[in-house]
């Protein structure tokens, strides 16, 4: 940013995480120049009242910027309520808390739905004597996230604020119509920004389709673009190469498919690294992610009936991320529960092809159709068990397995690099709006 300009004069703010604003510009508290509306609360007993469905918004509606209004909930509330929790075009909607990045996100409600009301996690703040889309901007930049950050009340990942707070955040505030100058520009701005980064999520989103596509072409066709084919027998697998095997994965396994215990452990500040889903949902065993530690003295947690080993695939059988896979690359201890499977391969299989034929298109849509509902999608161990793969001979498997890595780590590497750009607008976009509405820079001249 450093091609804009500063204002002319600078005054002091008061306010010292603020720090120096342009001298025409005034400083209020919100309190001043908005009104700030709790939401509903759920269950709250409306037995012998009159009652009216509505729908509300959530926390998950109120997205950093923009509304997800694709999954909106309704709720039973008193009739004579409707009035008290009714949004207003116009409404600044901020996020009480919930994970750090959630606090104080909002966007301003332009009346997508009517009647619509807000729960209590989320307050609908009502510009009197400023802007909707300054208040919107201000309160969404980096000055306002650090004065929010200090007055939530913070426990482990999680942070919320009062609204008594947010009435007492200090405003920096330009005259009218330089309001309209500096936010003209800053919609200029974030939108060509925003292209940016929606052209680079496009691109990481046809590298990724193109990744399965070679793991899934790889797997079911092989390497030999002139190889003779035959029917596989298997509707979701179609036509193989004529000299591969087809078997249900519980042929290839040196022992039963198994999983970790049931019980919930007791964590403990160190011992055994206990590993679950949400360690395995990225595609790899990432030990930042696991559930805590656990003592091997607890016998009921602490599986007895399998050790993980160098090769292993995990397989998701339970969730929103049923049937991602990883592979045990460590010869660290470490234990696992109860919804990962575990495919330790035979002899006749390699443990890298046999991944990523379960990473394969074909494969996950067999996944897809095998699962069950109960609370959550499910699939269990002797679903998968039964679940074909292709069995190349040995020494093929290997070359597939090392073919498929090498292009796997060219466009791994181009995801990795996209996303990091896209990162770096994001910072763009944000340190220009906090700029701009704390009046480090001076807009109303810029092209």
């Amino acid at each position: 940013m450093s091609h804009y300009k500063p204002y002319p004069a600078y005054k002091d703010s008061g306010v010292e995480w603020l720090g120096r604003v342009p001298e025409h510009w005034q400083i209020k508290r919100l309190k001043h120049i908005a009104n700030v509306q709790t939401g509903v609360a759920k269950g709250k007993d409306n037995e012998g009242k009159d009652t009216i469905e509505v729908p509300y918004l959530r926390v998950a509606n109120v997205q950093d910027g923009y509304l997800s209004l694709d999954d909106v909930a309704t709720i039973e509330i008193p009739r004579e309520d409707l009035t008290r929790y009714s949004l207003q075009p116009g409404d600044v909607l901020m996020n009480e808390g919930g994970d750090f990045d959630k606090l104080g996100r909002g966007s301003v409600w332009q009346g997508e739905i009517e009647p619509c009301i807000h729960q209590n996690h989320v307050f609908a703040v009502r510009p009197t004597a400023v802007s909707s889309a300054w208040l919107n901007a201000f309160t969404g930049s980096l000055a306002a996230q650090f004065y929010f950050m200090g007055r939530a009340k913070q426990s482990t990942n999680l942070a919320s604020i009062s609204s008594s707070n947010i009435m007492e955040l200090p405003v920096a505030i330009p005259p009218a119509n330089e309001v309209d100058l500096l936010l003209a520009h800053l919609d200029r701005e974030t939108v060509r920004i925003d292209a940016l980064i929606e052209k680079k999520t496009r691109f990481i989103e046809l590298l990724r389709e193109k990744r399965q596509a070679l793991i899934t072409h790889a797997v079911t066709k092989g390497l030999d673009p002139n190889v003779k084919m035959k029917d596989s027998g298997v509707e979701w697998l179609g036509e193989v190469p004529e000299h591969w095997r087809v078997m249900a994965i519980k042929h290839i396994v040196a022992t039963p498919i198994t999983d970790g215990p049931h019980e919930t452990p007791e964590f403990l500040d160190e011992g055994v690294p206990f590993v679950s889903a949400e360690a395995v949902s990225s595609g790899r065993v990432d030990f930042a992610k696991i559930r805590g530690f656990i003592s091997q003295n607890d016998h009921e947690r602490y599986s007895q009936k399998y050790c993980p080993k160098r090769g292993d695939i995990f397989m998701i059988k339970s969730g929103a991320t049923t049937g991602v896979t990883a592979i045990v690359e460590t010869d660290d201890e470490f234990n696992i529960w109860s919804p990962l499977a575990v495919i330790r391969c035979g002899e006749s299989a390699d443990p890298y092809f046999v991944l990523n034929f379960m990473r394969s298109r074909s494969f996950q849509e067999a996944v897809a159709l095998s699962w069950s509902y109960g609370t959550q999608q499910n699939i269990g161990m002797g679903v998968i068990g039964n679940l074909a793969v292709t069995v190349p001979p040995l020494d093929e498997q290997k070359r597939i397995a090392l073919s498929v890595h090498a292009q796997c780590v060219r466009l791994d590497d181009l995801i990795d690099k996209t996303e990091c750009s896209i990162a770096l607008l994001k910072e763009r976009r944000s340190a220009l709006i906090t700029a701009a509405v704390t009046g480090q820079i001076d807009l109303r001249e810029a092209v």
